[in-house]
């Protein structure tokens, strides 16, 4: 009876490790790369990698005029009076993001225009052309997620 168990619980074992292992994917570093449009479809923001870091770059805007002044948005809700001034489009909000390897880009930071304030971040995929964005303070179950989708870049 005792080797029935022992080999049913080794067979309970492997079918459960297996697919474990079947559903998780594994990424290549460079898959973020691309653009990306926003949960809410008002921004997409170009995922890009320089010096072995993963960063994010607002690049177009459903609405991109201050509806008040008729001039280009800015980041009126910086804290720093100095970039309160500065565009959104063209702005870097996500900063310094490694690869964990396998499915997690992480380490970084993303800076939300709408409140003027930057939190740590993960990145993973929600499905090929979904990526979860999760930012937290402190630890990440103090957090929220957004979900952008792949599209195509901005035309010039």
């Amino acid at each position: 009876m005792k080797k029935t168990t022992t080999t049913l619980f080794l067979i309970l074992m492997m079918t459960f490790l297996s697919a474990t292992a079947a559903s998780a994917q594994s990424h290549k570093q460079d898959d973020i790369l691309g653009t990306w449009l926003n949960q809410e479809a008002t921004g997409k923001i170009e995922l890009y990698k320089e010096n072995g870091k993963f960063f994010g770059k607002l690049v177009w805007l459903k609405e991109p005029t201050d509806k008040v002044t008729g001039k280009p948005r800015t980041d009126k809700e910086n804290p720093d009076d100095k970039l309160k001034t500065a565009p959104l489009i063209g702005m870097v909000n996500m900063k310094n993001f490694t690869f964990d390897g396998t499915d997690e880009w992480s380490g970084g930071t993303i800076y939300d225009p709408k409140n003027g304030k930057t939190y740590k971040c993960y990145i993973r995929f929600e499905n090929p052309n979904k990526l979860k964005i999760r930012g937290y303070i402190g630890v990440s179950l103090l957090g929220r997620n957004t979900y952008w989708t792949k599209t195509m870049p901005p035309q010039k």
